[in-house]
């Protein structure tokens, strides 16, 4: 789902084998050995979890308290969790993150089973989210049915017979696809010139594979992967009939277009940049760039062509390559490209084989992933996607407490005060950007737990045995949904994720944070603990949230949401000084074999790592000054920085490292904890760290 242009987000989970990671910001790896722990692959569950488990915020047991915790506080934190936590067969990591989302997807699996259930006495929702369920785990008519449910899509394309035909056809695969493939991406965002009002968004798009680097690195291991792309390619294609000489040569020619779309694209790190990305122009303008392409049944098969005046286009080099694509290749070759993303974006709902193949490459190859998840997990993750609104309801009914949000409000609150404080004593900036950063700080919303109002699924049709059509059909509406945005005030009440959501973001253009219910939950908030390990751990995910309105790519960003400059040059200069301290410290860390990490793509994270931990503490030591005894033979200081470590304990496999070095905004978790205590006194004061220890940093760096 498309959320916003710069949405940042702190962790997510991987839904599907064939998505490719979120081009924004996604998931919280961490760094492990060589030899990481792995899990055979998991026996079949028969039951659900009828309650959620229950593990500390604070879990002495994952500790390796044999570890020095000056020389390595990852390790002194995580080592037990990581000894007793191997890896799964159907994951490419395994984390505290990953097991709460395992955790909240089996308990959602047991709601889902009961809501499936034909009774009378179901309600709207209930019989939605339930005949869904029901309709995706039927797997046997999955199988019975095969490729079929693609063939009228295959048609359309055998069908088509010049190539100013593509804008009809795209309008309507836009509207029933998932992801950004299918040539490029469109849909709405808000305007970066006035965030009040929402305007039509063209983005670049196109490709099989994650990333653009991918097709044009020259390393060994990219041109294996490559050679692995193809192939796979090709299997696809043999699966929807075609011969393995045609196969092999449309692989070869989706090969060859990807590639030219790739080489038009924006790195990762240049995307960081939103002036990169702010393109406001007529359609006309953009007509211009890309003549060959027809616009206008585009917009009309789309539904919006009276609502589109003015558009952002991302990336303008991109869609001129796309132009140069349209003039160039034959009408065959489009063809064969568009047979290649019909079956790869439909791949998830068809037979296994079709499951299979897309599993070997994008999870197995790309991510060392051993095993394919079990039928019931991809239904569930289905349904939180299609109507994660609907089953959020069901979720936070079970387990989010007025309590709970109550705490963690006030929590957030605190932490907003200690960035207050922490802005007005800044001695590297001047009073008038002082102004202006409190300003966009007490202009934060905060979001907690679930919408304030429920999304309408009412003209979503849902039918009980029809899995293949209620995927698109879901689809469908939300398209649909996210295109009748387009031209009307932005709705500022808005989540771009569901409640049961084991994850966190802040969203620049609507200056808000946001924290599902799904992340509230033990061991990562803990209300039968003290507030010592809870602000370590949910205290610096508020912290890491709120410092992302001020890291190198948030601070663009004014009180409203608006791209505006509203810094001095010489803050300016002064804040990039700091930022370059921590991309400096983080260059020197290896990911995985020779890899070390991308600081420019990471630094976003970085910074809000280490400003969300000190203001998570500064907070903490407000709200509870008087804690000053030991726990467990932990002084509060102690726990605080222990459960602040223990949310990163993670086991990553090798091919993983490897994909996030070049996908991943976030660094590895062993450096997201020690990258970060190295450069705190409070750390190394509670530790009684020696000067000369590897966790002190002796250029300590500091943003905020």
């Amino acid at each position: 789902m498309k959320i916003a242009a710069a949405v940042i987000l702190l962790a997510a989970t991987s839904l599907f084998a064939q998505q490719n990671p979120d081009p924004v910001k996604n998931a919280r790896p961490a760094e492990t050995p060589k030899e990481s722990p792995v899990a055979a692959a998991p026996a079949p569950k028969e039951h659900p979890l009828s309650a959620l488990p229950y593990t500390p915020s604070l879990d002495i047991p994952s500790m390796d308290r044999t570890a020095n915790p000056c020389a390595d506080f990852y390790q002194y934190s995580c080592g037990g969790w990581m000894k007793n936590n191997p890896i799964p067969g159907d994951q490419a990591s395994w984390s505290v993150y990953g097991k709460v989302t395992e955790e909240n997807e089996e308990y959602l699996w047991g709601i889902l089973l009961d809501a499936a259930k034909p009774r009378a006495d179901r309600t709207v929702v209930q019989q939605k989210i339930g005949d869904f369920f029901d309709a995706c785990t039927d797997e046997a008519h999955v199988e019975e049915l095969g490729a079929k449910p693609l063939q009228p899509l295959l048609d359309e394309i055998a069908a088509l017979k010049a190539k100013y035909e593509l804008g009809g056809f795209l309008a309507h695969q836009h509207l029933r696809s998932n992801g950004n493939g299918w040539i490029f991406g469109f849909g709405s965002t808000q305007d970066y010139s006035d965030s009040s009002s929402v305007i039509a968004e063209a983005s670049a798009g196109g490709l099989g594979l994650p990333d653009r680097d991918y097709y044009l690195k020259t390393d060994a291991k990219s041109k294996e992967i490559r050679e692995k792309y193809l192939a796979h390619v090709a299997a696809m294609l043999e699966l929807i009939g075609e011969s393995k000489a045609e196969a092999t040569k449309d692989a070869a020619t989706v090969m060859r277009m990807e590639t030219a779309l790739a080489t038009a694209s924006l790195t990762r790190v240049e995307k960081r940049n939103p002036y990169n990305l702010a393109h406001k122009m007529s359609v006309a303008e953009l007509s211009k760039i890309a003549p060959a392409f027809e616009w206008k049944p585009y917009l009309v098969e789309s539904g919006v062509i009276g609502m589109v005046q003015t558009l952002n286009v991302t990336e303008p080099k991109f869609f001129a390559a796309v132009e140069k694509e349209i003039k160039s290749v034959p009408l065959a070759d489009w063809k064969a490209y568009l047979r290649w993303h019909a079956v790869h974006a439909r791949a998830p709902y068809l037979s296994k084989k079709f499951l299979e193949e897309d599993f070997n490459f994008y999870r197995k190859t790309l991510r060392g992933v051993k095993s394919m998840p079990p039928r019931w997990k991809r239904c569930v993750q289905l349904v939180d996607r299609g109507l994660g609104e609907a089953l959020g309801q069901e979720f936070v009914a079970r387990t989010f407490t007025p309590e709970t949000k109550a705490k963690t409000v006030d929590m957030t609150k605190r932490i907003e005060t200690a960035m207050e404080d922490e802005i007005k004593n800044l001695d590297w900036m001047t009073p008038a950007t002082k102004e202006r950063a409190l300003e966009k700080l007490h202009a934060v919303a905060n979001k907690v737990g679930y919408p304030d109002r429920w999304r309408d699924y009412s003209t979503l049709k849902v039918v009980r045995g029809d899995f293949y059509g209620n995927t698109t059909q879901a689809t469908l509406f939300e398209s649909q949904r996210d295109l009748a945005k387009i031209g009307k005030p932005v709705d500022r009440n808005e989540w771009g994720m569901t409640p049961p959501t084991v994850n966190a973001y802040y969203n620049p253009q609507m200056n808000d944070i946001n924290f599902p219910a799904g992340v509230l939950q033990p061991p990562l908030y803990d209300a039968k603990l003290d507030d010592a390990p809870n602000y370590g751990n949910t205290g610096s995910t508020i912290g890491h949230e709120l410092t992302h309105a001020f890291d190198d790519e948030g601070r663009q960003f004014d009180a409203k949401g608006n791209l505006k400059d509203w810094w001095t040059p010489d803050d300016a200069k002064k804040f990039e000084d700091r930022v370059n301290c921590v991309r400096d410290q983080y260059a020197g860390y290896t990911i995985v074999d020779d890899i070390k990490i991308n600081s420019k793509l990471t630094s976003g994270e970085d910074v809000a790592d280490l400003g969300g931990t000190l203001l998570a503490y500064i907070a903490w030591k407000a709200a509870d000054p008087n804690d000053a005894q030991p726990t467990d033979g932990f002084t509060p200081d102690q726990r605080f920085f222990i459960g602040f470590a223990q949310w990163a304990c993670e086991n990553q496999r090798p091919e993983n490292l490897r994909a996030n070095a070049i996908t991943n905004p976030h660094s590895p978790g062993k450096y997201r904890i020690n990258g970060i205590v190295s450069d705190l006194p409070q750390f190394q004061k509670a530790f009684n760290c020696p000067a000369d220890a590897p966790m002190v940093n002796k250029k300590s760096c500091q943003v905020w």
